[in-house]
Formats: structure tokens, sequence, C-alpha cells
């Protein structure tokens, strides 16, 4: 049985309210699961941000015994502090062609690196490691 951290939609139209289930990962979207372990409210409330509630030992040993989040669920365990931050390539929509442009983990926006090549090991002389080396003027 494998074991998903997911959400759950709740709420009524125009109005979304997601819980954050464990769940196995054959059984439904709303269907049978295994244990709340918090809320995410995508909508601005009063303040202007959007809320959430964790219950962090229950992700924490969920994450530990192997449980999977999906997408939507790691990018919030990210903003909360317990996951590492995501990869660092954009994609232009989901299934897409990937760029090859770097990301701001904390931000999301692209960084401007201009003039900076990456080279694998920057002692080896051009071609030895199949990368080259660039030399701005």
């Amino acid at each position: 049985m494998v074991v998903r951290i997911r959400l759950a939609r709740f709420g009524c139209r125009n109005r979304p309210f997601y819980r954050l289930m464990a769940a196995d990962s054959r059984s439904r979207r709303d269907g049978k699961h295994l244990e709340v372990l918090g809320y995410y409210d995508p909508l601005p409330g009063k303040d202007g941000g959007k809320r959430m509630g964790l219950k962090f030992d229950r992700v924490k040993y969920w994450l530990s015994v192997g449980a999977q989040p999906s997408d939507p669920v790691e990018r919030i365990l990210f903003r909360a502090g317990i996951l590492p931050p995501p990869p660092m390539l954009a994609m232009a929509h989901k299934g897409g062609p990937r760029d090859r442009q770097l990301i701001d983990p904390m931000t999301g926006h692209p960084l401007d690196i201009e003039g900076l090549s990456i080279v694998d090991d920057p002692n080896a002389p051009d071609g030895e490691n199949g990368a080259s080396i660039e030399k701005t003027a």
C-alpha cells in the first residue's frame, strides 16, 4: 500500500477549502483516508494572506515512514519549512518542456545571471570534460 499525502477538496463552488490527508494512493480524492494532517485555505482572508494549519509531528511521521507528498502538498510543506526546496528548473506548464533557466527557490522568480558559464571542473581546459568555457571580453 502506497501512502500519499494529498489535498481533499471541501467547501462549495468558487469557495475551495482543502484538507491535507494521508491516504492510500488507490482511494479517490475525497474518499477514504487514513488521517487528517491539516488544512489549507487558498482564498485570502481579511489580512490578505492564505491560511494553513498543519500537525507538524504527524506530517513528519508520515514522511518518515515513506509517504509521498503530491506536488501541491510538496509546495505547501516547503513553505512551512518541513521539506527542502523543490528542484531548481522552471516549467512552462505542467507536462510541458522545461526551461533551463535557474529559479530562486524562495521567491519562484527566475535568476538573472548573464555572462556566467557553468563548468563541471573549473581547472579543466576547453573540451576535456564535455563543457566549454565561455570567455567574456
